[in-house]
């Protein structure tokens, strides 16, 4: 496992951490004045904004993007909603092509609005990813798949664990090449099988990205209320070890969601803290 003391340039900040209370061109100053290597944008940051002005502000201050957030739910209620969900995920891989991102994030949604039918959310979530991977294929974009924690499985995600992304990946690109998986420390820090499954991910080539946060004993809120890294329960240091022993080489990507804390700070304060835990507790 890498030594993160002194190694901020193998960390990434993701938006969401400052709860996009800046615009993109600030929050890339402010990254990189701090001293980390990298930067991943949400596409809320990126609207209205020339992409090829961020792009190479980026690459002006040294950084990396080590992904871009995050694709449009694929289920829907309609055929015509679910062309309109993969239509909009092609311009996001797009926008990611430009930017030059390690990977485009996908959190792919489930129940559309009076629907119960959770099979067909998954069928639909497959075939959507099918559907979109030759564009990232074209477009030299790698797909990340994130799996989320089962508390969102009626709304944000259909897929809830490693084992069953990486057979949905299999399915639909039986070798790996530009479908991969993201994980997200949050997420499966919980799950009994996280070290098989990290260590098949690593085996298949499909660990693509690498997200840290922890998670609060008392949460207040299971979406906007993620720790700082040591504040809560997660051995972070293991489960960062279980990814890089599996081969990956990528950044390590701090996203939180903090709407009762961290949101409510001044960003340069978020950023030293964050420097201080990725080096003393992760």
């Amino acid at each position: 496992m890498r030594d993160l003391a002194g190694r901020l340039d193998l960390c990434s900040i993701n938006t969401a951490t400052l709860g996009h209370q800046a615009p993109i061109g600030a929050m890339i100053e402010a990254v990189a004045k701090m001293g980390f290597g990298g930067i991943a944008p949400w596409r809320r940051d990126l609207e209205g904004e020339d992409v090829a002005a961020v792009a190479r502000q980026i690459r002006e201050t040294g950084l990396r993007v080590s992904g871009l957030c995050r694709s449009t739910y694929f289920p829907a209620a309609s055929a015509a909603g679910r062309q309109a969900a993969i239509d909009d995920n092609r311009r996001a891989v797009d926008q990611a092509a430009e930017l030059g991102a390690a990977c485009f994030v996908l959190v792919v949604g489930s129940l559309p609005e009076e629907s119960r039918d959770l099979p067909r959310a998954r069928q639909e979530v497959e075939e959507g990813i099918a559907a979109l991977l030759p564009h990232a294929r074209a477009a030299g974009v790698r797909l990340a798949l994130e799996p989320l924690h089962p508390v969102y499985a009626a709304d944000r995600s259909a897929i809830t664990t490693i084992t069953e992304a990486l057979d949905l990946a299999e399915r639909v690109e039986p070798v790996a090449e530009h479908l991969g998986l993201a994980v997200d420390a949050y997420h499966v820090w919980w799950d009994p099988a996280l070290a098989p499954g990290i260590a098949r991910a690593g085996r298949d080539g499909r660990l693509f990205a690498l997200h840290i946060c922890d998670w609060l004993r008392v949460t207040r809120d299971p979406l906007t209320d993620r720790g700082m890294m040591g504040d809560g329960v997660i051995d972070l240091p293991a489960l960062r070890g279980m990814v890089e022993d599996a081969g990956y080489e990528g950044a390590v990507e701090v996203e939180i969601f903090s709407s009762h804390d961290w949101w409510r700070r001044p960003m340069e304060e978020t950023l030293a803290v964050t420097a201080d835990r990725l080096q003393t507790v992760c």
